[in-house]
């Protein structure tokens, strides 16, 4: 099987991130995969550095007649079985291409993130009439499509995001502990998102400086780098931490890529996202057995079940959080046992290869 992987983006975010990922994973089942993006972009770079081969493609916006017809060729000469698109914006090129190409293969679309916009008129309906199959990645996702766009339930299929289990497994390293000067008595909460607004910063500072009033023996890790043009969002956050007196409790860890030694090194994780298509740093910190306290939002609630694989708060509301997080800082055996529910879950619902296995009896399905 050969598949024409898309996803014409210059952010390097969660959706960017899955796309090279599961593009790897199909290979390793002895797929052949090739990924159109963008030469100048991050996803371009990490894609060749894992061995993902890449297509240059140029044309930025919704349609160039150049690029298409090239992209037409592409596709009719490079025996591909299907095409799978990461980016719903990408169908603007691929559809134009496949009728160019005289090409009926099958075209799927997975839906990362939302739309505000109604999706219905004449254009975008020549665009879903051609697609097979969308895989949404979370509930919330799912009824968005049946919103927004002119697809109908028989055409979507929820398909999370998925993490390798066996990376995300229980350590027992304590580097990044040892790096940050962090005590064996010390009890780590932390978060990892982006510094971007809606991600919960405010509220996850401020239980924290709540909890520091009777618990002195905290400390809360934040794992993230600011967005591409939000460098005014992240001061803001460490001015927060300023006015707060938290200096002492926060640690500011910046980019990481060795998420499996600092989610080890966590007590508990939050995940405060004020809205959230699914949330794959929560199911990765779900897999590494840490108990979480979560908002009661989007695509969180396909993630977890409450009282049992974590703690829910209600959305922005600090204080909730801080009620939350407190339950767990007096109960360990509480921190044990969530924690242990919660990598059982991990493990058999969002295991990449349990969904790339599904993946390809879906693709299997409408290419025979």
């Amino acid at each position: 099987m050969k598949v024409l992987y898309t996803c014409l983006s210059l952010s390097w975010g969660g959706m960017e991130m899955y796309t090279i990922t599961s593009a790897r994973q199909l290979m390793n089942k002895n797929i052949s995969v090739n990924l159109l993006c963008y030469p100048n972009s991050k996803i371009f770079r990490e894609a060749k550095e894992i061995g993902v081969p890449v297509i240059n493609y140029g044309a930025k916006g919704y349609f160039n007649p150049v690029e298409t017809i090239k992209l037409s060729r592409i596709i009719k000469f490079g025996n591909y079985n299907l095409v799978h698109t990461h980016a719903s914006k990408d169908l603007w090129h691929l559809v134009p291409a496949l009728k160019f190409a005289n090409s009926q293969i099958p075209l799927f679309l997975t839906k990362h993130v939302g739309s505000f916009i109604s999706k219905k008129d004449f254009l975008h309906k020549l665009l879903y009439k051609r697609v097979t199959t969308a895989f949404a990645i979370s509930t919330i996702i799912k009824n968005n499509l049946l919103e927004t766009t002119p697809l109908t339930e028989e055409k979507i299929e929820i398909l999370y995001d998925g993490i390798d289990t066996e990376i995300f497994s229980p350590q027992k390293a304590k580097r990044v502990r040892e790096e940050f000067g962090i005590d064996n008595n010390k009890i780590v909460i932390g978060m990892m998102a982006r510094f971007t607004w809606g991600k919960g910063h405010e509220e996850f500072l401020y239980a924290a400086k709540n909890l520091i009033k009777k618990h002195a023996n905290l400390i809360f890790l934040l794992v993230g780098e600011a967005s591409r043009g939000e460098k005014d969002y992240f001061n803001k956050i460490k001015n927060l931490v300023k006015e707060y007196k938290l200096e002492k409790h926060v640690i500011f860890t910046g980019f990481r890529k060795d998420t499996v030694d600092v989610l080890d090194a966590m007590d508990v994780f939050a995940f405060p996202s004020h809205s959230e298509a699914f949330g794959i740093a929560l199911v990765e910190a779900m897999s590494m057995a840490k108990p979480n306290v979560s908002s009661n939002a989007n695509g969180i609630l396909d993630i977890v079940i409450n009282e049992k694989t974590g703690l829910l708060f209600q959305n922005k509301n600090g204080d909730d959080l801080a009620e939350k997080l407190e339950i767990l800082i007096n109960s360990p055996g509480k921190r044990t046992e969530l924690g242990k529910n919660a990598r059982t879950r991990a493990i058999k619902h969002f295991d990449i290869k349990i969904l790339i296995n599904r993946t390809i009896k879906i693709y299997q399905r409408h290419i025979s």
